[in-house]
């Protein structure tokens, strides 16, 4: 795809993956709608305009596709589901609200974003929608139940999107990494850095149309 002058919808940009990679758009001459409840401390960009969404709540998801559809049309080729959170403990000792939590965002924040954006794609007969999952969507993690479960759901969700969309041009990937130098990642490991998942996602949208990542795992190479 040529990125130049596309629109990408962005969610959980306020920080962290969610920040490099709008930065890496914006400086690939795209339009990013950052949605996330708040926007970043400390970044402006002509190219970068913030909309306030919290993906647990379809109300707020429809207010902010609204928003972004008057600032850039029907048509939102970029797509990347990055919004997520995580928590550890115990299944037994998890709150009730804080596994629900989990679910809503990681899960079904990505069906609400995703629902509002196919049929413009479908009709442009280009796009690319790509969900940010975990190698905890492949291993499951004592002490993280919740959050393997909701990643374990992305893999399982973006394999039926790409049987669905990919005779309509459209593609669909799921990119997994491992630890990630981010706030929710407490160990003191060797970890990837934001801005090379973001560089790893640009190489993604730049390929031929007939080219397709289905499904990419990276870690450190020395943890």
């Amino acid at each position: 795809m040529n990125l130049k002058n596309q629109t990408a919808i962005v969610t959980g940009a306020s920080k962290g993956i969610g920040l490099a990679i709008s930065k890496a758009l914006n400086s690939e001459g795209v339009q990013v709608a950052g949605w996330s409840r708040t926007p970043p401390e400390k970044y402006t960009n002509d190219r970068f305009t913030h909309i306030e969404a919290d993906l647990t709540d379809e109300e707020s998801v429809e207010r902010a596709w609204k928003h972004t559809r008057e600032k850039a049309g029907d048509e939102i080729p970029i797509l990347i589901n990055n919004a997520g959170v995580g928590y550890r403990g115990v299944m037994e000792e998890m709150p009730s609200d804080r596994w629900r939590y989990l679910f809503d965002l990681n899960v079904h924040g990505i069906f609400y974003v995703s629902k509002r954006v196919i049929s413009g794609m479908k009709k442009r007969e280009e796009g690319h929608i790509i969900n940010i999952g975990s190698g905890a969507g492949t291993n499951g993690i004592a002490g993280m139940s919740a959050y393997c479960g909701t990643k374990y759901a992305v893999v399982g969700i973006t394999e039926s999107m790409h049987l669905e969309l990919r005779d309509f041009g459209v593609k669909v990937t799921c990119l997994s990494p491992g630890s990630v130098e981010t706030s929710f990642s407490g160990s003191d490991k060797n970890k990837l850095m934001p801005e090379d998942l973001a560089a790893t996602i640009i190489h993604m949208l730049k390929c031929p149309k007939n080219f397709h990542y289905t499904e990419i795992q990276v870690r450190p190479l020395q943890p």
